[in-house]
């Protein structure tokens, strides 16, 4: 099971269709590259590789997710291999592209949770059942201290103008 982390995981779904973007921006960049190839190339990996993989947004659904999140790191090592090579000439915007490109491959790679729902679902249990007390209040623990605080000075409010109002 993965160890929980204090960063803010985003959904599966949203990584997939990023990664669509991310491959539409690829194949579209390859219409104005020197060797539209390269960036045709990386751009259908990239697709394939969101659509291949068990999730919400893919469309052929064969991969675990786990191998999605290793395919993941070759995309991005291979992209940027490809930004920097020497040997054929891409030009030097695509190769800029390709670059931002791989950080925010790698970004969303980092932010994403690749869990399953039930590895979601068995994992909230098992925090639940050994979490004490967390260092900092949940949300709904805010909520309702809110709520408390506002009603209590509401009552506050109304008892002070009965009172001052049976004291004339």
């Amino acid at each position: 099971m993965a160890r929980e982390s204090n960063r803010a995981m985003r959904p599966f779904w949203l990584h997939q269709v990023v990664e669509y973007v991310i491959g539409a921006v690829f194949i579209s960049s390859s219409i104005q590259s020197e060797a539209p190839a390269i960036p045709a190339v990386l751009g259908v990996g990239v697709m394939l590789n969101a659509a291949c993989t068990h999730g919400p947004a893919g469309a052929f659904s064969f991969l675990h997710r786990r191998v999605h999140r290793i395919i993941d790191v070759v995309i991005v090592v291979a992209v940027v291999s490809a930004a920097v090579q020497p040997v054929v000439s891409v030009g030097d915007n695509a190769r800029l592209l390709m670059l931002m490109l791989a950080v925010v491959l790698a970004f969303v790679w980092w932010n994403t949770d690749f869990a399953t729902k039930d590895e979601r679902k068995a994992r909230r249990m098992a925090t639940k059942s050994t979490r004490r007390r967390p260092s900092r209040p949940t949300s709904e623990e805010v909520g309702q201290k809110a709520g408390r605080l506002v009603g209590d000075g509401v009552n506050f409010a109304r008892r002070a103008k009965k009172n001052m109002s049976s004291d004339e």
